[in-house]
């Protein structure tokens, strides 16, 4: 049976998350369903195991209004959201730019951007941050906030110091993108940059009317990458929250309340950037 194009497709899909999908309910799907059931429950240890008492939703109510760390824990998270992932799409996308032109040593620019993606992550990125290697010198050892204090409002200079300081992060967290970003530049035919200067469009308007429309579906992508990097990073608060409270409070039940409870809220996020991008994409 012939199949159309569209069901080609649709199958190709499937066959290519085919792997991801045993290997989830081999190995995922019975963890993540008791740790569903232990957000019910209270966790007691004893000789033969955890035994569970059933609370309904008191670790539910517990997050919000018993934890004094897990709501200011979950704004400033989206406050980070909200700054650090424009930031690096811009940055990435830039300077995947710039490294796709014909110029000398960008082989090694393109592995200078990708090495932190391999050295920068995990416990070596935690005990970076702790170091302050995230951290610009020039703020402190210059007082920079002081002498520009004349000229700025302390109001606005504040924040602008803030997002300057993060700059690092965003160099570090950028490498993967810039990839994907590479990698969809060189996929835009040379023919239609080229039907464009003929036509007189600048520089500029081959950006806006070639190339930035041609990345939309690769923006879509990284978008959701760099959100749920920027959900899963060694300095995230929630994530540290959570790690204490299994491993250092050994509350497990609790512990399994607030992962479902971030993973609610990431659905939500990716589901309002899904939303976002729909008509986009349709188009």
């Amino acid at each position: 049976m012939k199949l159309s194009m569209k069901k080609r497709h649709i199958a190709e899909g499937y066959a290519f998350i085919s792997i991801w999908i045993v290997g989830f309910f081999l190995f995922m799907a019975v963890p993540l369903g008791r740790s569903l059931y232990y957000t019910f429950n209270e966790l007691k240890p004893t000789k033969d195991g955890l035994a569970a008492t059933f609370v309904g939703l008191r670790n539910y109510r517990q997050a919000f209004t018993t934890d004094i760390h897990f709501v200011p824990l979950l704004t400033d998270t989206m406050k980070d959201l909200i700054v650090n992932v424009p930031l690096i799409l811009i940055f990435a996308m830039f300077s995947a730019i710039l490294l796709n032109r014909q110029s000398f040593g960008k082989t090694f620019f393109r592995g200078v951007f990708f090495l932190p993606v391999i050295i920068a992550s995990g416990i070596a990125l935690r005990k970076l941050l702790q170091q302050g290697a995230a951290r610009l010198p020039i703020f402190n050892d210059w007082n920079l906030y002081q002498q520009l204090r004349a000229f700025i409002p302390g109001d606005l200079l504040e924040p602008l110091l803030e997002y300057a300081d993060s700059l690092t992060l965003v160099m570090w967290d950028s490498g993967v993108q810039i990839l994907i970003f590479l990698a969809a530049l060189q996929t835009i035919s040379p023919a239609l940059y080229e039907a464009a200067k003929m036509d007189g469009a600048t520089g500029w308007e081959i950006f806006w009317k070639i190339t930035f429309p041609m990345l939309i579906p690769i923006v879509f992508v990284n978008t959701l990458f760099t959100i749920v990097n920027s959900f899963t990073n060694p300095d995230n608060g929630i994530m540290n929250h959570l790690l204490h409270t299994v491993f250092v409070s050994n509350n497990y039940a609790y512990g399994s309340t607030i992962g479902w409870l971030y993973f609610i809220f990431i659905f939500m996020v990716l589901g309002i950037v899904f939303l976002a991008f729909r008509r986009r994409m349709a188009y």
